[in-house]
């Protein structure tokens, strides 16, 4: 059994004048700066945090809970964390190399990285201009930063020339080559974190997890919470109640608006409450069918 929990730092703007209020450049705006941590469509945790902090801020604490809670179930699972290069810190990478937990995280550019595959960029070019259509090489090497790694690790570069010019990519693993080559370890396993950022739209438009108007930072931690169980409790749906069906694949938008979001007349008594549906609604087969599944799984 293996798991690949991808996770990312996204911003929450904030609006007025909240605890833990601060300036971000890159989003350019107050924010906060949650972290989200998924295994595929799971959400395992959401963290609120300042924005004055790295993108890695408290990570290594939230993947040792996880990776804790996990193993004391499957104790011989193997577990990948992959993220962005907000996330390639020694620290990290070290707790991840000394805990059996490996990692592909990005890797921010820079002039050295990118001489070191210089020859790669310049195939990539001169295929690029005789087809016309894009062009990549991969390359792999050993290699460690000047001051802030403790050890050489594995790093892959891409090479690719795209739209007139240069467009290098780096990332680091610690994945043995026979486990995955360069391309299929950036393009198979690296590439396919981004659709991380579809479930982080799902919380934060769908379930509105990025709704944190409180005046402190413990009641926004709860709205945070309280809108991720909501997440939790749509994706149940989906997988229970909706496999095989039209909403199988669904976004949580989706889902609220066509099969929850529905007009109906409610009439109390003193026994029951009777939930009226229009006999126009399109969904009721689906509707009806999510209900006796989600009844016999609760039996």
């Amino acid at each position: 059994m293996s798991t690949r929990s991808p996770r990312d730092a996204t911003d929450s703007p904030l609006h007025g004048h909240q605890e833990g209020r601060f300036f971000h450049g890159y989003y350019d705006g107050y924010c906060y700066l949650p972290l989200y941590i998924f295994c595929g469509r799971h959400l395992l945790a959401a963290k609120l945090r300042r924005s004055n902090v790295d993108a890695s801020a408290g990570a290594v604490e939230e993947v040792a809970r996880l990776v804790a809670q996990i193993r004391s179930r499957w104790r011989k699972v193997e577990i990948c964390l992959r993220a962005d290069s907000g996330f390639a810190r020694e620290e990290l990478m070290a707790w991840c190399e000394a805990n059996r937990v490996d990692y592909v995280f990005g890797l921010a550019k820079n002039e050295r990285l990118v001489a070191e595959i210089a020859r790669e960029l310049e195939a990539a070019e001169t295929e690029a201009k005789k087809t016309g259509a894009p062009a990549r090489r991969f390359k792999e090497f050993m290699w460690e930063t000047l001051e802030s790694w403790s050890r050489k690790r594995r790093v892959i570069g891409k090479a690719e020339w795209t739209k007139g010019e240069a467009n290098p990519r780096f990332i680091v693993t610690s994945l043995k080559r026979a486990l995955a080559s360069a391309q299929t370890l950036y393009e198979d396993i690296y590439c396919q974190r981004g659709d991380m950022e579809n479930r982080i739209k799902e919380c934060q438009g769908d379930m509105f997890a990025d709704r944190t108007p409180a005046a402190t930072m413990r009641a926004n931690q709860l709205r945070l919470w309280f809108a991720s169980m909501a997440y939790v409790l749509m994706c149940a749906l989906r997988r229970i109640g909706l496999a095989g069906s039209e909403l199988a694949r669904a976004t949580c938008g989706a889902i609220r608006l066509k099969l929850l979001k529905i007009g109906a007349q409610v009439t109390i008594s003193v026994r029951r409450v009777k939930i009226a549906l229009a006999s126009s609604y399109p969904w009721q087969q689906i509707f009806a069918l999510a209900h006796a599944r989600l009844r016999r799984a609760a039996a």
